[in-house]
């Protein structure tokens, strides 16, 4: 008895086209006002004070993380090749530093109703080489 292909995972465009957009700096001071009983201003300030030191610290090239949350990982890029693809050219790239985002294990759990989708690779060699006292 086959109750039906498995529902399709919404990505990209069609996702973000799905849910009601994106959450701004308002919409936090709005719920830090909510939540905690600050005033307006207070909350504000609070959000900027927060965001500000996050800039701040991965402008001065270390990495954040947030407990919970998730990890904003800066990575040096070399100087690579790239290709111009109308007309085939070849084009130096130069090297950059470019921010990524790595959400927490408890995050993407969350995110996926709740199903843990288990240890990532890198963190299984971590936990292996921790139990070999490395």
């Amino acid at each position: 008895m086959s109750t039906g292909p498995a529902p399709r995972r919404i990505r990209g465009a069609a996702r973000a086209a799905k849910t009601t957009g994106s959450i701004t700096r308002a919409d936090l001071c709005e719920a830090v006002h909510t939540d905690l009983g600050l005033s307006r201003s207070e909350s504000s300030d609070l959000v900027e004070q927060v965001l500000d030191q996050i800039c701040d610290t991965l402008i001065a090239g270390t990495n954040v993380k947030v407990s919970s949350f998730g990890s904003f990982v800066l990575r040096d890029k070399g100087l690579r090749i790239g290709r111009n693809p109308k007309t085939g050219e070849e084009v130096p790239i130069a090297p950059r530093t470019v921010l990524t985002f790595r959400p927490s294990q408890l995050l993407r759990a969350r995110i996926n109703g709740g199903v843990d989708p288990g240890p990532e690779p890198d963190d299984v060699i971590d936990d292996i080489a921790d139990a070999d006292g490395e």
